[in-house]
């Protein structure tokens, strides 16, 4: 391309005031598809999202450590899809499709930050697994109350302090005028393809980032569930090894969706980036995954489910 060979005046031309979200516009029928189904994900996401946080606060009974991270997760879901949701469905229905630089910026920066925080959560997560799993009598003493905000917080900080890198180095990149963003929304490997120099710094920052918070991460996981699956298989009644085993499964169902999408398109160089696969794996893990993650824990989790029975059993009272 002749980017590679622009003038440095050139290359400072890079346009700061809009980008254009090209999505699926040349395909109407697809987009209007994508708006209801975008929209359907999003309403229940912040439905099962938020009935989550309000039984895990409401319900004495879900007062531990396990529920405290669930809450988490919802809450870190809800904001993810927020923060992505509301600029993708107006850009579906209208016909302009553009954003704002600033709130370009601002949406790379939340949407990484959340992604980077839930793999670190997820993991975090499948520690106190273990810990209930394998170490059941010290556990209340093992993830005690101090631990698990230091953890949860801990998930937080490095996923917002990371996102501070990756989006300066990807805005500071000169575009020499170019504007139109072949995605969804601002993504670190769409926003990659835009500039006209050598990206090689970025895509090496990038891949390990990715190995920081989606391989190593991910590898703490396997080594948890090896040891709790080796703590389950002595266990002598099948009773036993059934109830540990369903602690666990909503766990690794969402491990699975989460992890599986986002190494597919973040451990990839953007050179190799697919337009319409790169985008379809993008509206999965962040609009289907949120959208299950409350259907999982809530569906395969009887305590859950006795807690909302509980507490519809309370508001009825009052009611009567």
């Amino acid at each position: 391309m002749f980017y590679r060979n622009a003038s440095w005046k050139e290359i400072n031309q890079s346009y700061q005031g809009e980008f254009i979200l090209l999505g699926v516009a040349d395909r109407p029928r697809l987009e209007m598809f994508l708006f209801v189904f975008v929209l359907a994900c999003y309403l229940m996401t912040l439905l099962g999202n938020t009935t989550i946080i309000v039984v895990s606060r409401l319900d004495p009974h879900l007062h531990t450590p396990m529920y405290f991270f669930l809450s988490n997760l919802s809450f870190l879901d809800l904001c993810f899809t927020t923060s992505l949701g509301p600029q993708m469905l107006v850009n579906f229905w209208r016909k302009s499709k553009t954003i704002t630089y600033g709130a370009c910026v601002v949406e790379l920066y939340i949407s990484f930050a959340l992604g980077s925080t839930e793999c670190i959560l997820l993991a975090v997560m499948a520690y106190d697994r273990y810990a209930a799993v394998c170490h059941p009598l010290p556990y209340a003493v093992l993830m005690n109350q101090s631990l698990c905000f230091t953890m949860a917080a801990v998930s937080w900080m490095s996923g917002f302090s990371t996102s501070v890198i990756e989006t300066v180095m990807t805005v500071r990149l000169p575009r020499c005028g170019q504007n139109q963003v072949d995605h969804f929304f601002c993504e670190v490997p769409a926003l990659l393809k835009l500039a006209c120099v050598d990206t090689t710094l970025n895509e090496a920052v990038l891949f390990v980032s990715s190995v920081i918070f989606l391989v190593i991460p991910l590898g703490l996981i396997i080594i948890s569930y090896g040891y709790i699956a080796a703590s389950v298989l002595r266990i002598h009644s099948a009773e036993g090894r059934q109830k540990s085993f369903n602690t666990c499964a909503s766990h690794l169902m969402v491990v699975s969706l989460f992890y599986g999408t986002a190494i597919f398109s973040y451990l990839q160089p953007p050179s190799n980036y697919s337009r319409d696969r790169g985008k379809m794996i993008s509206l999965f893990y962040t609009f289907v995954t949120t959208m299950l993650n409350p259907l999982i824990y809530t569906l395969r989790n009887k305590e859950v489910q006795k807690a909302l029975r509980r507490i519809m059993k309370i508001k009825n009272n009052e009611g009567q």
